[in-house]
């Protein structure tokens, strides 16, 4: 057996044991697989720098397969070339408890990058990764020492280059000139309703050439020679990020579902599967046969990963000894460790501080802390003189210029979302991004996949309630919070006073498994008067007392979240003033809260008590489990209004007035 013989069998391989996996699960996407197996073949071969023995080495390559459905292409790359994978969990594929999900899932298995599925998702997230490794090169990179120089490659379908989200990272990627991003665009014409000529009719090459792209196409997608080429160009020019549009056909090799949809979402059948390994030349029908002449030549492959990594290591001893202080930076932020005593870069705010918007408290805190986090890096979709996200003395990220700490996303939210998840899943850096609060629907699939895959991102999300004002409706968040709050592992923090927005920011930043929304106020909020428990340890919590009843024993407890907590503050102090024993509490962030001891939330919160009110600018929705079958929610079910903030807020019931009413009521 030749050279070529020996890729073919390698290549089929791929195709086979795809094939079999779908087949065995009864259900799968087979086609892909099938179609892309040769360009990943040279990919995974001949030039990604990867050890499968050390899957985190920090200079490896990058691939994400954005087209997560095609997740047997990625597994069965993964137990080739050795990964810790072996070939009974290909078998059970999409079963329960196996380490091969239907869609790649990060944190499954080494070597996953990220987790797709949702198309678009993976290209932004390999925009991320690539602008991280940008960032990273500039800051420690030194001459002879290119210690931050790998590639971040993807693999894309005509799926992912629909969806609205890869058009806004393409665009953003071409503007800042990413050449250590590569995506192998699986051009095979096909989705789930049929051909691509359906609703997919421009020139996506051209299109990309407009981005700022440097583009190709290679017309056979089996051209192992022909595909080699077009990644060698594609590496070494340096003028942008590279294209490369490679003509397959979905479910190559199945003599009937061949360039059909049917080879798209669904196993092939027993006869089909059949036919197809006969019509490929398969050497068998057993399932999952995979030959060992195969195993040894990808295996052999993987090896130069190895060689590479000690390579690499040598660099970085040497790196070590001349640059000490770099390299222990580099190190620490790899580790994503934060600094020791880095909290004393926060700033304090006191009682006597004068009303202040929390967007703006945020902005003083953020520059209050980057000096002490410098893999703190950031910024905003168009909005940073709103949101505050700007370091100052710092420079913005730029075509050829990497080394700022303030992004310019421009206005897209969406990127903004999977770029940061790509930042923080390529390591290194604390990302974080600002809109307003009522954009955030534009960025939530993001934002759930960085939930999912317990990622460390941070969202400023001002503007927070129909105080926005003038703006009317379309700018006043109104069922917002009740979405974000929806999502697993999402910490929603809404803090109410400067000195809550520090220990918001607090949490964020100390949150390693998972994102966190700061959701900040335009308008300006009086200091609270805190009667025991600091702000700090008060968010850590979730909720505390700020001003408790007479005797500490409260026959109604009042509960606001952000700006509504100075209404709950001045009511409680109203009813007290008739002689109600009246708690007031300041609750920033359910999740928080749920996850303290029940003796701490029944400490708060106590059970005996029956009447209960919660005070917040937006729908009731989930209110109910705080004040109980006989509480009242003061909320907004409703749409805002244009009218100056202050107004708004006055129409729409939230006033120390009306909540007093509302108490007086409930206690007969």
């Amino acid at each position: 057996m030749n050279e070529e013989q020996r890729e073919r069998l390698c290549v089929n391989t791929i195709r086979t044991l795809s094939v079999d996996a779908v087949q065995r699960a009864n259900i799968g996407h087979p086609g892909l697989p099938m179609g892309a197996a040769a360009m990943a073949h040279v990919l995974w071969t001949r030039f990604l720098n990867h050890h499968p023995q050390n899957p985190a080495w920090a200079n490896r390559d990058r691939f994400v397969l954005s087209a997560g459905h095609g997740s047997m292409l990625l597994y069965s790359l993964l137990y080739l070339t050795g990964y810790e994978l072996g070939l009974d969990e290909l078998k059970a594929f999409r079963q329960w408890g196996s380490r091969t999900p239907g869609h790649p899932e990060y944190g499954v298995v080494p070597g996953v990058e990220t987790t797709t599925g949702p198309l678009g998702q993976g290209a932004a997230n390999a925009v991320g990764m690539a602008l991280a490794a940008k960032h990273l090169a500039a800051r420690f990179n030194r001459p002879g020492y290119p210690i931050v120089d790998h590639e971040v490659f993807a693999l894309v379908s005509d799926g992912d280059l629909m969806e609205g989200l890869s058009h806004e990272t393409a665009s953003l990627a071409g503007h800042l000139r990413l050449d250590n991003l590569i995506w192998l665009y699986d051009d095979n014409h096909i989705t789930i309703e049929g051909g691509t000529e359906l609703a997919f009719s421009e020139d996506v090459l051209e299109r990309f050439r407009a981005y700022g792209w440097h583009t190709q196409r290679v017309a056979e997608g089996n051209d192992l020679e022909a595909i080699a080429t077009a990644l060698e160009t594609a590496k070494a020019q340096r003028a942008g990020p590279a294209l490369i549009a490679i003509r397959t056909h979905i479910g190559y090799g199945s003599p009937h579902k061949q360039d059909s949809a049917a080879a798209h979402g669904a196993p092939l059948g027993e006869d089909e599967v059949r036919l197809t390994k006969q019509n490929l030349g398969w050497p068998s029908l057993e399932p999952f046969f995979v030959p060992q002449e195969v195993v040894d030549f990808y295996r052999a492959a993987a090896e130069k990963g190895a060689q590479r990594e000690a390579t690499w290591d040598e660099l970085f001893q040497r790196y070590q000894r001349e640059h000490p202080a770099l390299a222990e930076q580099f190190l620490a932020a790899l580790s994503g460790e934060l600094p020791s005593g880095w909290e004393s870069a926060l700033p304090t705010f006191g009682p006597d501080d004068k009303p202040v918007a929390t967007r703006k408290a945020s902005g003083t805190v953020l520059n209050a802390v980057a000096p002490a986090l410098p893999t703190l890096l950031g910024g905003s979709a168009d909005l940073a003189g709103s949101n505050l996200t700007w370091i100052e003395g710092c420079d913005a990220v730029a075509a050829g210029q990497y080394g700022g700490r303030n992004l310019h996303f421009g206005v897209r939210e969406h990127a903004m979302g999977g770029v940061l998840n790509g930042m923080a899943l390529h390591g290194g850096l604390i990302p974080y991004g600002g809109t307003f609060l009522v954009f955030s629907d534009y960025m939530r699939p993001a934002m759930r996949l960085a939930a999912m895959m317990g990622q460390r991102v941070i969202y400023v999300l001002t503007h927070d309630s129909i105080g926005v004002g003038e703006d009317g409706p379309t700018h006043q968040p109104v069922e917002h919070l009740a979405a974000l709050r929806a999502i697993p592992q999402l910490v929603v923090v809404r803090p109410a006073d400067a000195a809550e927005t520090a220990a918001a920011w607090k949490v964020a930043l100390e949150r390693r498994d998972g994102p966190t929304a700061l959701v900040l106020t335009r308008q300006a909020v009086p200091p609270l008067q805190r009667e025991d428990l600091d702000a700090l340890s008060g968010v850590a919590r979730g909720a505390y007392v700020v001003a408790d009843a007479p005797g500490g024993k409260p026959d109604i407890v009042l509960i606001g979240t952000g700006s509504e907590v100075q209404l709950v503050c001045q009511a409680r102090q109203q009813l007290v003033s008739e002689g109600v024993a009246a708690r007031a509490i300041s609750m920033p962030s359910w999740e928080l809260f749920e996850a303290q001891p029940q003796a701490y939330r029944e400490n708060v919160l106590p059970p005996e008590v029956r009447h209960s009110i919660s005070v917040e600018a937006g729908v009731s929705q989930g209110w109910e489990r705080y004040v109980g079958s006989q509480g009242v929610v003061i909320g907004l079910d409703h749409f805002g209004a244009s009218a100056p903030g202050s107004v708004v807020m006055e129409r729409f019931g939230f006033t120390v007035e009306h909540v007093v009413a509302r108490a007086r009521v409930l206690l007969g």
